[in-house]
């Protein structure tokens, strides 16, 4: 387990702010730990976008936590000056669970990958979405298992030749973001590590929504699996092959944005703007539509057998809504299980019945 000094005294000796919240630095979120990823590895600007947004989170850092599993992603505690634990294979969405429920004033953050929360961690994956636990997971995505030498992942596409595939995957890939909608998840997003600024803005999205916070980061592995996300990545795909959306706005993308999605009923469609289609023809991004998001999430096509994508990859914010969380529910069951019953520790350790053994 990670537990760092946090006295909240700044190395730059900025006053507190407004809301009592100390003026922080990225570098005052940056441990003194090396930073032991492969030269190039996607998770170097992913950790600095972290860094970049803690400071505006309006968090203590004594109140902020990360929590991981096993695998390359799962080294994150390590580099970020505030508490952490360096947990089990698949098992943090349970320990960070655990540590809400009885520490809910906690700004809790689950760093998690491909492999480490869809294969053997997949159902506390689920379990935790469906509960809606408030905590935020950052699912790091570069479908193959890095740590461990190159082996397919759940979510690598079907004929991926790996170490542990050397003819070609025949598994069906799982869609996380689809996975996500199917276990009634409430705030459900996307972003890659090659696009820091948008990135960041999913962070403070991620951060500000009360209850589970999944946000899938496309990363690029790059030893094992280089190159993955190209299409979405590469200056020239990009503008093509992506679609940003935004609450409130249609679903515009092309290099010079002359394509758009329109819905005819509930089947998608790419249509050129021009003579016969215009902005007030297409269809209007709301966080809110859990139909038309689950529509969104389905936009899964991989690129690896293709040059070019029927619909193009969405990234941002898919869906977002509120329902109750479980540790507010905990903590509301508590106190009104208090009111009712005087605590008394024999008591409850006896039980209702006895028994005299002679």
């Amino acid at each position: 387990m990670t537990t760092k000094t946090n006295t909240d005294t700044l190395k730059n000796g900025n006053a507190n702010g407004s809301n009592g919240i100390p003026k922080y630095s990225s570098k005052d979120f940056s441990s003194d730990q090396d930073v032991r990823w492969c030269p190039g590895c996607g998770d170097y600007t992913i950790l600095k976008q972290v860094q970049n947004v803690m400071p505006d989170i309006g968090v203590l850092k004594k109140d902020i936590v990360f929590i991981s599993g096993i695998g390359c992603a799962a080294r994150f505690p390590y580099y970020m000056d505030t508490f952490g634990m360096h947990s089990i294979h698949g098992r943090a969405p349970a320990i960070a669970t655990g540590l809400k429920v009885s520490r809910p004033e906690l700004s809790v953050w689950i760093i998690t990958g491909d492999g480490d929360s869809l294969s053997i961690g997949a159902n506390h994956f689920v379990q935790l979405l469906r509960r809606n636990v408030d905590v935020n997971l950052l699912l790091f995505n570069n479908q193959i298992y890095g740590l461990t030498k190159g082996q397919y992942s759940p979510t690598a596409p079907e004929g991926t030749v790996s170490k542990s595939t050397p003819f070609g995957s025949i598994d069906h890939p799982f869609n996380p973001l689809q996975l996500s909608m199917g276990a009634d998840g409430t705030f459900i997003a996307r972003a890659m590590d090659r696009d820091p600024k948008h990135l960041q803005k999913m962070l403070l999205r991620a951060s500000e929504h009360k209850g589970t916070s999944m946000l899938e980061i496309l990363q690029n592995c790059i030893v094992f699996n280089d190159g993955a996300f190209e299409l979405f990545t590469d200056k020239k795909s990009r503008p093509r092959e992506t679609i940003y959306v935004e609450h409130g706005e249609p679903l515009i993308f092309g290099s010079e944005n002359e394509k758009g999605l329109r819905l005819d009923g509930l089947t998608p469609e790419v249509v050129e703007l021009g003579s016969e289609y215009s902005k007030d023809d297409l269809w209007v991004h709301d966080e809110k539509d859990k139909t038309k998001a689950d529509l969104l999430t389905r936009f899964f096509e991989h690129p690896h057998n293709s040059e070019h994508l029927k619909f193009p990859r969405p990234f941002g914010v898919l869906y977002d809504v509120d329902r109750p969380t479980y540790d507010e529910g905990v903590t509301i069951q508590n106190a009104e299980a208090l009111k009712r019953n005087k605590p008394d520790l024999n008591a409850l350790l006896q039980g209702p019945e006895t028994w005299e053994v002679s």
